[in-house]
């Protein structure tokens, strides 16, 4: 497996490139943005991007998507939970001075427990509705255990559940019922900021530490 996390957008969005180094074939995982710097970390691992999958559809998370379409294909995939907020784009970029393109329609909605086929790697959908009632986690398994956490966990935080369709019961049953379930060692790649891991997250973050 390839993976390359990087910052993109205006808020530093964490967005990751997730390859199969045996098919070339790989999923980008929010494209909040500079879509040229992305496709260009994909030609330079000789990597053809199959998926677009979106933790949630806040705009700082979604603004690269339509660019990242028109340019390579790749399927634009989301919650349908999420949907309203997907339609929405530009009415949550006004709000922060931006204006933003028109949206893509989505080209697969993404459903609790599916699997997703990257090449010879599977990544499971994980629902974790809190931060937004569409939000969704990526778990993907190769030598090590990778969770993709949106703005769902954050180390030694947990998303924000102020905004439009936010409940903060929700995100802490998601952390709780759902991610604490996973093995101690998997490393944690959040929506924003540096990594951690489930072990850690369990016993050291003040919001949801068991």
């Amino acid at each position: 497996m390839l993976l390359a996390t990087f910052p993109v957008g205006p808020l530093g969005c964490n967005c990751s490139i997730v390859g199969c180094t045996e098919t070339g074939e790989a999923a980008v995982i929010d494209p909040g943005g500079d879509a040229d710097r992305i496709i260009e970390m994909l030609e330079k691992n000789g990597l053809k991007v199959k998926y677009l999958l979106h933790t949630h559809a806040h705009f700082d998370h979604v603004l690269g998507s339509k660019e990242m379409r028109e340019k390579t294909g790749a399927k634009i995939c989301l919650h349908k939970e999420d949907q309203w907020l997907y339609d929405n784009l530009a009415k949550q970029c006004a709000l922060f001075g931006m204006k933003a393109n028109d949206t893509l329609p989505v080209d697969k909605y993404l459903a609790d427990e599916e699997e997703v086929v990257i090449g010879n790697l599977k990544t499971q959908v994980i629902h974790t509705p809190g931060h937004t009632p569409g939000s969704l986690c990526f778990s993907v398994a190769d030598k090590e255990s990778v969770l993709f956490a949106g703005d769902t966990l954050f180390q030694h935080s947990i998303g924000r559940t102020d905004l439009w369709g936010g409940s903060f019961e929700q995100i802490i049953n998601s952390i709780r019922g759902r991610l604490f379930k996973l093995d101690d060692s998997t490393e944690v790649i959040p929506g924003h900021g540096p990594n951690t891991t489930i072990w850690s997250e369990r016993r050291e973050n003040p919001f949801v530490a068991e």
